[in-house]
């Protein structure tokens, strides 16, 4: 559904200029970080804008990005907007730039150099629109681990996994032991999301980019997207006893060894930071799901709606060169999971799944995400699939992949 967007609501001229540092000023910023993990590392962004000698006003909401960028947008299209908010990297925002509500921050980019300071570039690019930037990366999030409890594969008496296949083979013994194989919460982004780490771990960087950047229908229904439906329906046999909603719930099932693993993007290191389990000891990560070391450059990153208030705007600016500063990234970073946008920093204090994200990414094996490639309508369609897919043992995957084909050739 597109985004009704009310211009009028919002009765503003220009930007303001950027000027000096602000004075203490609240600010409300809104987000949909709520797990443990995800607290910990937003509170650092908090800590680092007050010590500013602005205020930070907390305005997160639960129940992830589906649930929160709908009343984000609103309040954005209603004329009650934050402070600043989180989105995406990507085309989700895309609508509200369009309609003139969103702060153009071209002018502090070249002031502070965010081109040279900004890794890879493609982040950066995902904030343009129109030659002009409009938001700020904070950090790259990739979808592509599979997180593995080793406590489970040593009570069900098998090696832990190496990659995807091996996991498949191993599903009947955490079975017999009573370990559910696959943790997966009942979210539709979850499903979906699930699904397009598996089309680039077993189809391939290449199959994937036919499918979302080409928008290739006729590829999407052939046999290289089969055998992906067919490691999904693995995927779905495995995960059939789960019965948990939310992401971090599903990740607390590894955490627990109550279920063998979770594919999930690496957000998930920041439950298990919470947790007091170390990577490599009490749990393994497989970027790629062991198949394909690849790191897609999505994340997070904040969007600042134009205001009228000229002190919150100068907030504004504040709190952008905050979200930058090496420390803050450093801080937020090491507790959220992620990698960080900057490639100046030291993060010495990284553990082995982030070093192993730190390496892919240097070696330069990056690529495009979804969030990148599709119109929010797309990602919908999608994740109203895979969320049927997964619900409905009786969903052959031959419709299912027809179903998909027929996605992709009206994506956008």
């Amino acid at each position: 559904m597109r985004y009704q967007v009310m211009t009028a609501a919002l009765a503003v001229t220009t930007a303001l200029q950027f000027a000096g540092p602000a004075a203490a000023t609240d600010l409300e910023v809104t987000h949909w970080w709520t797990s443990g993990g995800e607290a910990a590392a937003v509170a650092e962004f908090a800590k680092a804008f007050d010590a500013t000698g602005n205020h930070w006003v907390d305005g997160a909401i639960a129940g992830s990005g589906g649930t929160a960028r709908p009343i984000m947008i609103s309040r954005i299209t209603g004329g009650d907007p934050m402070g600043a908010t989180q989105f995406n990297h990507g085309r989700q925002a895309e609508e509200l730039v369009q309609a003139g509500l969103m702060r153009d921050l071209t002018d502090l980019a070249t002031r502070d150099k965010w081109a040279e300071i900004v890794q890879p570039k493609s982040l950066l690019d995902g904030c343009t629109l129109d030659g002009k930037i409009y938001c700020v990366p904070v950090n790259i999030h990739s979808w592509q681990w599979l997180w593995l409890s080793n406590a489970a594969f040593e009570k069900a008496g098998v090696p832990v996994p190496k990659n995807w296949n091996e996991y498949v083979a191993a599903a009947p013994a955490l079975e017999k032991a009573g370990i559910i194989p696959l943790a997966l919460g009942g979210q539709p982004w979850q499903s979906s999301g699930a699904f397009d780490v598996l089309l680039t771990a077993v189809g391939g960087t290449d199959t994937f980019l036919k499918v979302y950047r080409d928008k290739d229908a006729e590829f999407a229904a052939g046999p290289e997207v089969a055998k992906v439906f067919k490691a999904a329906d693995d995927a779905r046999k495995m995960a059939k006893n789960t019965n948990v909603q939310d992401w971090n719930q599903a990740t607390n099932l590894v955490i627990s060894a109550k279920a063998g693993g979770q594919i999930m993007g690496d957000w998930a290191q920041g439950e298990f930071q919470v947790a007091g389990q170390t990577a490599g000891k009490d749990y393994t990560c497989l970027p790629g799901l062991g198949l394909n070391e690849v790191i897609a450059t999505g994340g997070d990153a904040f969007y600042f709606p134009l205001l009228q208030d000229a002190e919150k705007s100068k907030a504004q600016e504040a709190l952008a060169e905050t979200l930058l500063d090496p420390k803050t990234q450093v801080a937020f970073n090491l507790k959220k999971g992620s990698l960080p946008v900057r490639g100046d920093i030291d993060l010495k204090a990284a553990n082995d799944c982030m070093k192993k994200g730190l390496d892919i990414l240097a070696k330069g094996s990056v690529m495009p995400w979804t969030d990148q490639l599709l119109s929010q309508d797309t990602q919908k369609q999608k994740e109203d699939l895979f969320s049927e897919f997964f619900a409905k043992p009786d969903m052959t995957v031959e419709e299912a992949q027809k179903r998909f084909a027929d996605i992709v050739a009206s994506a956008d």
